[in-house]
């Protein structure tokens, strides 16, 4: 596995794969990596002939009070690790490499509409800091494919449709959520859990599949927000939202009817903030 540092390198490297005509595929990720990053990459080796991946911990998508200085940073890790699943090159950028004029210079991009609601509205100014860093990473990948994990499902839909608005020459992947063998979702986060919250996590995913069931036997969706929520609270948790939506523009879903419709859960249990989500 190549490791590179600038943009220049990097375009040396992806556009001699291209010139051979090869496809190209992007992992886009912060470090700190676990099995379900691995998964991305296994899904985008069999979806390309190389597969590029980046970590970076990206400043602006933290807010103020956010964890951006605690989040672990286990490069030398990340980097084995890709080169296990199969990954062909690391792009691994520097803040300034990133952002030449720096963070709170650099030019934005915003997505309007799903950037205001559910995690938008508990963590004002994320998702343009998602926006921004995702449309400068492929630009500079200019990958032929980029896959991302499905757990963080309102981000999915805030890049497909920068990649649309935009007409960006990518197809967007999304992959399927990982789990631990009861139920939570792989996240970096986990670790910030003690033994007695770690415990405790596996009750959102429960709490979905709730959702899920009452769904299907036609509950009015607000009645199961409500009870969802209950449980929530119950078990520890302090709930941001949980929220049934519909699946292509994160609007309010007046019933399973409504077309595809998606359950979305953000809950902290202590310090550490955990979402998970489920079609329906």
């Amino acid at each position: 596995m190549l490791t590179v540092r600038t943009v220049s390198d990097l375009r040396a490297a992806v556009g001699g794969w291209k010139r051979a005509g090869e496809r190209v595929a992007f992992v886009p990720t912060m470090g700190n990596l676990h099995a379900g990053h691995f998964s991305l990459v296994a899904l985008a080796r069999r979806q390309a002939d190389r597969v590029v991946a980046s970590v970076f911990v990206n400043p602006t998508q933290f807010g103020p009070n956010e964890d951006f200085e605690r989040y672990p940073r286990t490069p030398d890790a990340d980097a084995v690790g890709l080169a296990d699943a199969g990954c062909d090159l690391l792009l691994l950028p520097s803040v300034e490499q990133m952002y030449p004029f720096g963070p709170e210079r650099c030019v934005r991009v915003r997505v309007p509409g799903l950037s205001d609601v559910l995690d938008g509205a508990h963590r004002p100014g994320h998702f343009d800091g998602v926006a921004t860093v995702v449309l400068r990473l492929l630009n500079m990948v200019q990958p032929d494919v980029a896959v991302f994990g499905r757990k963080d499902f309102q981000q999915v839909r805030v890049i497909e449709y920068l990649v649309r608005d935009l007409s960006l020459p990518v197809s967007i992947l999304a992959a399927e959520t990982q789990r631990e063998p009861d139920g939570l979702a792989l996240s970096s986060r986990n670790q910030y859990l003690s033994a007695e919250e770690r415990a405790r996590a596996p009750e959102i995913h429960r709490t979905l599949q709730f959702v899920r069931e009452a769904a299907q036997r036609r509950v009015p969706l607000a009645e199961i927000e409500a009870e969802a929520h209950r449980r929530l609270a119950a078990a520890g948790f302090e709930v941001d939202y949980v929220a049934l939506r519909r699946a292509d523009d994160l609007a309010p879903a007046a019933s399973l009817d409504d077309g595809g419709v998606v359950a979305l859960v953000a809950a902290r249990l202590g310090r550490t903030r955990l979402i998970d989500n489920l079609l329906l």
